[in-house]
């Protein structure tokens, strides 16, 4: 048999084929795609990386976000050494301007972007008492305020195309953890947010969805190990004898997930929160 097209989920718009044997006979109708666009912030590293290439493989072309451009080189790298489409793109989204401009670029580059992935956060932890009001803004200006722009500015270009897939970080600290009061409080938010954007945008095609991590082994929390004066390889032990699954969770657990959401098959699908946490979550 000679196939004609190969339909990926989540990578495109539907448009009509077939599939046919040597003779010409005709076998059985199939789906090919135009490929479709995804930007995913705070892309550099991390989830943000894992979530980029996954959807690259997916047959997306991607829009590698980060603060520092020059910082999504390895991203944009491993994805188009695997036969990718990527772009390195640098902007701050709790800015304004810098979100226009990044989307704008986007656009004309690689197409008009109806996936959006909101991955980048920072964190700033501290005990209430003890927190400046500058971490608290902080945190909140690039979780909160960095979605929402990111999410207004991309939109009309879901609701053009009538498609539109908007995936949220938030995390299990939005249940409340110890000196986060910023981070849990923002994370929480981005769950109300998620959920009155499935609500607007519905009608239009598009879906929203959060992802809430629960112990994930990055760089972030390498870091927090640090903090708190423990081995990274003691702290990830002691999170794992926590966990029902028995072992911490890897950026790739994460990017399995956001797969699923921006498919095609995961269009009745919106205004959920999953929490990929190794185990169950309220």
């Amino acid at each position: 048999m000679i196939q004609l097209g190969e339909y990926r989920p989540g990578s495109a718009v539907m448009v009509r084929a077939g599939r046919v044997d040597e003779s010409g006979f005709f076998d059985k109708e199939l789906f090919v795609s135009e490929q479709r666009t995804a930007i995913v912030t705070g892309a550099a590293r991390g989830i943000g990386a894992a979530v980029a290439k996954r959807l690259a493989s997916d047959g997306l072309a991607v829009a590698v976000l980060d603060l520092d451009e020059g910082s999504c080189a390895d991203t944009v790298k491993a994805i188009t050494d695997a036969g990718g489409k990527a772009l390195a793109v640098g902007a701050d989204v709790s800015d304004e301007d810098s979100v226009a401009a990044a989307v704008e670029r986007v656009a004309s580059e690689l197409g008009a972007p109806t996936v959006l992935i909101n991955n980048a956060g920072i964190t700033r932890d501290n005990l209430l008492f003890k927190m400046p009001v500058s971490d608290w803004d902080a945190v909140m200006n690039v979780h909160l305020r960095g979605a929402f722009l990111m999410s207004r500015a991309v939109q009309q270009h879901m609701v053009g195309a009538k498609f539109g897939r908007i995936v949220n970080l938030s995390s299990t600290s939005a249940q409340g953890n110890r000196g986060q009061v910023n981070y849990s409080a923002a994370k929480a938010g981005m769950q109300g947010f998620t959920k009155t954007l499935a609500i607007e945008l519905g009608k239009f095609g598009v879906t929203a969805n959060a992802i809430a991590p629960g112990f994930i082994e990055t760089e972030m929390t390498a870091a927090t190990a640090e903090r708190v004066g423990v081995s990274f390889e003691d702290f990830k032990k002691a999170a794992a004898s926590q966990i029902p699954v028995a072992r911490t969770g890897v950026p790739d657990d994460i990017a399995h997930t956001a797969s699923f959401f921006v498919s095609e098959g995961a269009g009745f699908v919106s205004g959920q929160v999953i929490y990929v946490a190794g185990g169950p979550k309220d």
